[in-house]
């Protein structure tokens, strides 16, 4: 399944599980919660108090309750757990950030400390710094399928076939994520879907007392960005979307799946080129060139014969662990030396490094938000015959990725249907989102942005940066297209036109 990971099809930050997984941890302290102010439908008061384990000492919590079910907005209720970092400078304050993680399944909790380390004064000085736990992630009212450690490997999240391309063990696996997710994760985990994200997102402006919501959303969060933006769009200000999914109303998270394909495709030269750099410690090959073949033969062999790596899960590194670590580590340059040195390892040149693994409550807690997501917001095919021929043609087109990205996934087996149809986006509404989107990007990649693009109409602006890697801003994009988004932030300004910006 993604997304750094545990993220089911996303790795969002998009990185790796552990590296999500960890921020699952940020602690609300129960005298914070218990001290928030419960937001109801005219912007209460909320009262924010220091965050539990929190280093930074700008930072503040409170948490929010929202319906469980908005056809019954006065039934049971869940919290949301919110915080913030308020405006450098109160005189030049423009209002509210809130930034939308990633995943489905991303904590955000921790996200306004991290992105202040990162944004420019002028952004800081002008915005409260809001972040949050979706529904069901965190702090927010949690969920959990209770699945056993197995099936927590990213080899089977995601649905990597047998080295002979069959899937009948990604079936097994599929119906059996299916039926312990639906029978363990209670109601929270049938609420969760996009629209209701988006209503929660409103449900977060009223508690904050802000007419109007400016938004920062990356990786997933581009889609709740901009379905918030069409459910809600006059309460929608300046709007940034990074990292831009496809919003195809009849596939959303299955062809976000898809889209791994082509991203690998777009972003492995930029890794082939970096790992026969001359004067690399972790150099694999001689030329560029030679990378693709090495890659490929390496996990064909080690289809036929693993080697045995105690403590991994699972415990032996085999082509599909190889491929595996090859897409999380497209995501930024600075992850290309943990697929060189497994491709060192595989070929017996360097030892197989030391096991990584999130906690395992964090990860069973994302993998349920995520399987909840992907589930309830759109009805997936369930014929296994239409997914063993569409592995074939996508292993033979794209040997990368080895059939991986259309393959089965729980959502086949999902015993509910969607409560409500996925948003259709569309150009209705003001002209103040702004996309941020790199040319190679493997997650999300530059053609399903396009058709983001295209549904926003002329309420969007895009910013394409000759870069690689999965989000954009002040991360792996570009000064120039850094610039570009700093300046809608701050003025509300966008280009007057899609902007291009050159690699540099």
């Amino acid at each position: 399944m993604p997304t750094t990971t545990p993220n089911l099809n996303r790795t969002a930050a998009a990185a790796t599980a552990a590296a999500l997984a960890l921020t699952v941890l940020t602690a609300l302290p129960a005298a914070a919660a218990s001290r928030g102010a419960a937001a109801s439908h005219g912007g209460d008061r909320l009262t924010w108090a220091a965050c539990q384990g929190n280093t930074d000492p700008r930072r503040q919590c409170a948490t929010v309750t929202v319906p469980l079910d908005y056809a019954h907005p006065d039934g049971e209720q869940i919290t949301l757990a919110i915080s913030r970092i308020p405006a450098a400078r109160p005189g030049l304050r423009h209002g509210v950030l809130l930034t939308i993680p990633g995943g489905p399944g991303g904590s955000g909790l921790d996200v306004p400390t991290s992105a202040a380390q990162r944004l420019p004064q002028s952004v800081l000085d002008r915005f409260d710094l809001v972040g949050f736990d979706p529904r069901g992630v965190g702090r927010s009212t949690p969920v959990s399928c209770g699945l056993d450690t197995s099936d927590l490997a990213m080899v089977k999240l995601r649905p990597w076939p047998a080295a002979d391309g069959s899937i009948d063990e990604n079936l097994a696996t599929a119906r059996r994520v299916a039926e312990t997710c639906a029978r363990n994760g209670g109601a929270v985990l049938r609420s969760i879907s996009t629209r209701n994200e988006a209503r929660d997102i409103d449900r977060i402006r009223q508690a904050l007392g802000e007419r109007r919501l400016s938004a920062w959303g990356t990786s997933y969060g581009t889609y709740p960005g901009a379905v918030y933006a069409t459910m809600f769009p006059g309460h929608t200000d300046r709007i940034v979307l990074d990292s831009n999914d496809d919003p195809d109303p009849s596939r959303v998270e299955r062809g976000w799946l898809a889209n791994y394909g082509q991203g690998a495709e777009d972003r492995f030269p930029d890794f082939a080129k970096w790992a026969a750099a001359p004067g690399n410690p972790d150099r694999v090959a001689d030329t560029p060139e030679e990378v693709r073949p090495l890659f490929l033969d390496l996990a064909a062999r080690l289809d036929r014969t693993p080697l045995p790596w105690p403590g991994a899960n699972p415990a032996e590194l085999n082509g599909n662990v190889l491929r595996e670590t090859m897409l999380e580590s497209l995501y930024a340059d600075a992850k290309f030396p943990s697929l060189a040195r497994l491709m060192l390892a595989g070929l017996g040149r360097r030892p197989l490094p030391t096991p990584v693994a999130p906690p395992e409550q964090a990860l069973q807690n994302t993998i349920a938000v995520s399987v909840g997501t992907l589930c309830n917001d759109v009805t997936w095919p369930a014929d296994p015959a239409a997914y063993t021929k569409d592995v074939a043609a996508e292993r033979a087109a794209r040997p990368l990725t080895a059939g991986m990205p259309v393959n089965v996934m729980p959502c086949a087996f999902w015993p509910f249907a969607p409560a409500e149809p996925p948003v259709r986006v569309t150009d209705r509404g003001p002209a103040n989102i702004l996309l941020a989107q790199n040319l190679r990007d493997p997650a999300t990649p530059y053609r399903g942005a396009l058709n983001l693009r295209r549904a926003l109409g002329d309420r969007a602006r895009m910013v394409a940066v000759d870069s690689g890697g999965h989000d954009v801003y002040v991360a792996n994009g570009n000064p120039c297209g850094d610039a570009e988004v700093t300046d809608f932030l701050v003025t509300g300004r966008r280009p007057a036109a899609d902007t291009f910006c050159p690699a540099g």
